[in-house]
């Protein structure tokens, strides 16, 4: 049957309105992502976030994603990968009505694929995501299990303002394939920094909306294209 405990979201909401679901704080996300070469045509995606519903504190979620992405060309990849999700959806531990305190961290296994398309005009450079995921969600408190279907698209705009600061702006929305379609969307900008050829770091704000909550979350990401082949070359 379908589990009211699961929603198609980052956070969940189980008790009345009056539960602090964490919506007045400001939060922050600190994030890795990186491109490994492997040959001409492959590379593999590698990232990792950690997300917390204050700056520094408060555990929300573990995100771990791996995948293998083909390059078409310069300017269109194809991706197929897996993620592992950790959620504490609740923003503070729930007391059950004349029972223990509920913590509904939620374990999610997903299935992904993607297709990015890449352009430009004048200095701005435009990135085209597309992305479809099958999502095998179990909430361990209650041995309770649920599969969910979501698409998602995002455009980035990157505007280089010298060679080593960079603005990056992006809004990406999540559509559910079951149940209510809208999910969420994210609003993001950012300044980035060129650390050297094949390294950046971004300082941006996140504006995540859904239905029923908004949230405003402070990211820093740090991203690293290596060559494993010059890499083994040299070994």
């Amino acid at each position: 049957m379908r589990i009211k405990y699961f929603i198609p979201l980052f956070f969940l909401t189980i008790s009345l309105s009056a539960q602090n679901n964490g919506e007045n704080e400001f939060g922050a996300w600190y994030m890795y992502f990186g491109t490994n070469t492997v040959s001409e045509k492959l590379s593999i995606h590698t990232e990792a976030q950690f997300r917390f519903y204050e700056i520094s504190s408060n555990f929300n979620q573990l995100l771990l994603r791996t995948g293998l992405n083909y390059h078409l060309n310069a300017n269109a990849i194809a991706t197929f990968g897996y993620g592992y999700i950790d959620t504490d959806p609740t923003f503070e531990d729930t007391p059950l009505q004349d029972g223990p305190t509920l913590i509904n961290t939620l374990i999610e296994h997903r299935i992904f694929e993607q297709f990015i398309l890449k352009n430009k005009v004048g200095k701005v450079r435009f990135e085209h995501r597309y992305r479809l995921e099958q999502r095998f969600i179990n909430n361990r408190d209650f041995d309770i299990s649920d599969t969910q279907h979501r698409a998602r698209y995002r455009l980035q705009l990157t505007l280089p303002l010298s060679k080593t600061i960079f603005l990056n702006a992006y809004d990406e929305v999540f559509l559910n394939l079951q149940d209510n379609i809208f999910g969420q969307n994210r609003l993001y900008g950012a300044v980035g920094f060129h650390l050297s050829a094949n390294s950046s770091v971004q300082f941006g704000y996140l504006k995540n909306h859904f239905n029923t909550a908004n949230f405003d979350r402070i990211q820093i990401g740090l991203f690293l294209n290596t060559d494993l082949r010059k890499n083994k070359e040299q070994s």
